[in-house]
């Protein structure tokens, strides 16, 4: 049995979700509240979540990318999360971290959108805002003729893109200046894992700041 520790509006919880229901893969879910804070952190005191525990092999996975290796090492399903061919599976690697670079640097836009008056960081914002658009470039580049990030095969580089632009496009607008990122995100948006983990989501869009 699989269980996860996350939170349905986290966008790294997003992440391993939409690897999960690529392949049908059964697991259980825990959120992370005040009712299970105390647990989670005895199992991952970092605090990051989320986390995999696999009790058939008394395994505890974090960091997003090393559960979506294990889980397409240990419970492979009809999508390949990491591509055979080496050099290739190095590309899927690298575009992965480039989207979690997104998903963070977008993430200290919403935090400063929750902080007390006369505690926000217009500067960092704004810095933050540079960041992101440099990603876009970065993307929209390497997106020419390819159905997803790394060639014609999903993979880890969209599973952390699809949520990574979900939110940043939210907080730093297209703004019809990056097209094939546009068609991407559409994209991605339609397949049936991404769209599940969501549509799960949306019960709770409230707590997210600004949705």
């Amino acid at each position: 049995m699989l269980t996860i520790y996350g939170h349905p509006i986290s966008s790294y919880t997003w992440k391993v979700l939409t690897a999960l229901y690529e392949n049908g893969t059964p697991f259980e879910f825990i959120t992370v509240d005040q009712n299970t804070y105390a647990d989670f952190i005895a199992k991952w005191p970092m605090g990051k979540f989320p986390i995999l525990l696999d009790r058939d092999r008394g395994a505890m996975v974090a960091e997003t990318a090393v559960i979506i290796e294990y889980l397409d090492h240990y419970y492979r399903g009809h999508t390949r999360f990491i591509p055979a061919d080496f050099d290739t599976a190095l590309e899927v690697r690298r575009w992965d971290r480039v989207c979690d670079h997104l998903n963070t640097t977008m993430s200290k836009i919403v935090v400063d959108n929750i902080r007390p008056d006369g505690q926000r960081d217009p500067y960092g914002v704004e810095e933050a805002k540079r960041v992101v658009r440099g990603i876009y470039a970065v993307i929209e580049a390497q997106l020419g003729s390819r159905e997803f990030l790394v060639g014609n095969d999903f993979s880890l580089a969209d599973c952390a893109a699809a949520p990574a632009l979900w939110y940043a496009t939210r907080n730093v607008p297209l703004d019809g200046a990056f097209p094939r990122i546009a068609g991407y995100l559409e994209h991605l948006k339609a397949r049936p894992s991404f769209a599940r983990a969501v549509k799960e989501s949306e019960p709770l869009f409230h707590m997210y700041p600004g949705a």
